[in-house]
């Protein structure tokens, strides 16, 4: 039977390390609550999300040697991740320290990044069976410099679509080349204003909809969708096509993972046949159901359920 290598995800994996309060949060002072550690990582967290709708993606990635790598591996493997090409190394694992208050916003975090380097031998070795036989291409667009320019060859080689997570906006400033190739472009407000030296929390709506618009044509950016938090996200595409939409009503938790989610919706959806508006609309309904909970992934869809195809068999 021919292995499946359906959406093809490349990054790095964490620990979580997450702390709620059981009172206000003082960040002058000493707070007493819970703190919990949970597998974690934009791309860890991408891939048990499409894995979730029953879609069988491919990880590309590192982890430790020790049973927390393990753990990692066999986790994604049950929810039918195929682990085949992540390597096993000293130094792995990154790691996520956050605190959240108590309505679940995320208050300060702290990350250290594994080192990624060894993948270029993955990819060296593996490039051409991979990308001949994926469905399209997920990356982190601030890892290395080196490794994404292997992977968005290959991608143009074998016509296969890019998409790109933000998850450092400093470090993606210095990839903006790379951002004109990318299929679509998901950040946050924040780091859209960062990524156009614009302040967008000053606008409203509607002149958010119509700067992002004009910015994404000068850009020459294909696809763009900026979250909005509880506004929802809006989204420009180089035609000039724009629109809004509205987030899901749901009482929050914890946001970690949401912004993961929505991504990993909207990939799927454009990767699977959907317009732009569509693929909001599916990321929007897997952030809801992440930010309902303590979980970092959404939990599990039919791809039916969200409007696409089944492609399990």
């Amino acid at each position: 039977m021919e292995e499946r290598i359906g959406i093809l995800v490349f990054g790095a994996v964490f620990v979580d390390i997450k702390g709620y309060p059981f009172s206000l949060y003082r960040a002058d002072g000493r707070n007493a609550g819970k703190v919990v550690k949970v597998h974690g990582g934009v791309s860890r967290n991408i891939v048990e999300d499409i894995a979730n709708v029953e879609l069988r993606p491919t990880f590309i990635s590192v982890v430790d040697e020790d049973g927390i790598g393990e753990e990692v591996v066999q986790k994604l493997t049950r929810h039918k991740v195929n682990t085949r090409f992540i390597k096993r190394i000293s130094g792995g694992l990154g790691t996520w320290l956050a605190i959240f208050d108590t309505e679940g916003e995320l208050m300060g975090s702290i990350s250290q990044r594994p080192d990624l380097s060894s993948l270029e031998e993955v990819i060296r070795e593996e490039g051409d069976y991979l990308f001949s036989r994926c469905d399209s291409v997920i990356i982190e667009i601030d890892m290395d410099s080196k490794l994404l320019k292997l992977i968005f060859n290959l991608a143009e080689k074998y016509h296969k679509k890019v998409y790109a997570a933000v998850s450092n906006m400093s470090i993606a400033l210095e990839r903006r080349d790379l951002l004109k190739t990318t299929a679509c472009i998901v950040c946050n407000q924040q780091e859209a204003g960062m990524l156009f030296s614009e302040e967008f929390e000053n606008m409203g709506l509607e002149e958010k909809l119509s700067s992002l618009s004009s910015l994404v044509v000068k850009a020459q950016f294909p696809q763009m969708i900026m979250t909005l938090g509880s506004e929802g996200a809006i989204y420009a595409e180089q035609n000039g096509n724009a629109g809004h939409c509205k987030a899901k009503k749901v009482h929050v938790i914890d946001t970690a993972g949401a912004g993961d989610a929505f991504f990993a919706g909207v990939a799927m959806g454009l990767t699977y046949g959907k317009n732009l508006m569509e693929a909001c609309e599916i990321g929007t309904k897997l952030a809801a159901s992440v930010v309902g909970t303590s979980e970092n992934v959404n939990p599990r869809y039919l791809p039916e359920e969200l409007g696409l195809e089944s492609l399990t068999e």
